[in-house]
């Protein structure tokens, strides 16, 4: 699995937007989070990834400044009611863990996390231990994620061991009991 396969898998995962519309109100875009109807400020979302809904389909680019989104070499001014979503970030500890994982292993843990109807957009909580640790020999210990899909909480150990073998334990409990382990191990 290359960096591209990744980013693939990434993209296609549920909740990793902010959904909702925009409107103009005295000169200042807004948005309205269709979740939460929650307001923000257009302006808060610069120079991030951004898509909107033209002719049937999400039409991605960049908003470049408040009204404005660059797609490719075109131009996009938002109209109000345009339906927007703007992609979430992850939270930075579960990043940096993300991207230290082994391609098994991530792909073992997010397609796992799937299967359960949670999305790596929806971790409220990550300790990552391994960040911790030095580039050593010998680098072991345990990460902690939390999940929240609305409807359950699902927490993860990442029981980590790379020295001679590379070894990752992931151990998935989900709040009505129900709990998954699975294993991967390269020599």
């Amino acid at each position: 699995m290359n960096r591209q396969q990744r980013i693939k898998l990434m993209d296609f995962q549920l909740r990793a937007y902010n959904e909702g519309s925009v409107e103009q109100i005295s000169d200042q875009w807004i948005f309205f989070d269709e979740e939460t109807e929650e307001a923000a400020m257009l302006d808060d979302f610069l120079q991030q990834e951004i898509e909107i809904f033209r002719v049937n389909r999400w039409k991605k680019g960049i908003l470049i400044e408040s009204g404005k989104i660059r797609s490719g070499n075109d131009i996009i001014m938002l109209r109000d009611h345009d339906l927007v979503r703007i992609r979430k970030h992850l939270i930075y500890s579960l990043e940096r863990l993300l991207e230290g994982m082994n391609d098994d292993a991530f792909f073992q843990f997010v397609t796992t996390l799937n299967s359960l109807d949670f999305s790596i957009f929806d971790c409220i909580y990550c300790y990552n231990h391994l960040s911790f640790l030095s580039e050593e020999n010998r680098r072991d210990g345990v990460n902690f994620i939390v999940f929240d899909n609305q409807e359950q909480i699902c927490n993860v150990q990442h029981h980590f061991c790379y020295f001679e073998k590379v070894n990752d334990r992931f151990e998935f409990t989900i709040n009505t009991g129900k709990r998954l382990v699975i294993e991967k191990m390269i020599s």
